[in-house]
């Protein structure tokens, strides 16, 4: 029984090792900034790790006020690969951390 405790000890350890390597993951990442760009880099989009948004720039020769439409194309695929990157990074950052053991809320 006494050597049962002391793995479970020895597996508290490391659960609060793995939260503390989670928690500065998570603060890098949400330092680190991903830039989306469509329309040759007509529109960029800017994200955090958080996937919060923080900036976008729209060039002016995309701004055409008969095709609205198309602009709001451009903001949209530059807004999915900025955060499609982040994803990637978060998911990569984490298995590190994790080792892959695909824990829920951990991406």
């Amino acid at each position: 029984m006494a050597g049962s405790l002391g793995d479970l000890g020895g597996l508290l350890r490391q659960a609060k090792q793995m939260q503390r390597q989670v928690a500065e993951v998570q603060e890098k990442m949400a330092k680190t900034e991903f830039e989306g760009s469509s329309g040759g880099g007509a529109v960029k989009v800017c994200v955090n790790g958080s996937r919060e948004f923080k900036s976008i720039h729209i060039s002016p020769e995309v701004v055409d006020p008969e095709d609205v439409e198309m602009l709001e194309d451009l903001v949209g695929a530059a807004l999915k690969e900025a955060l499609k990157k982040a994803e990637q990074a978060n998911s990569a950052a984490m298995n590190g951390v994790t080792g892959g053991m695909g824990l829920p809320g951990m991406t």
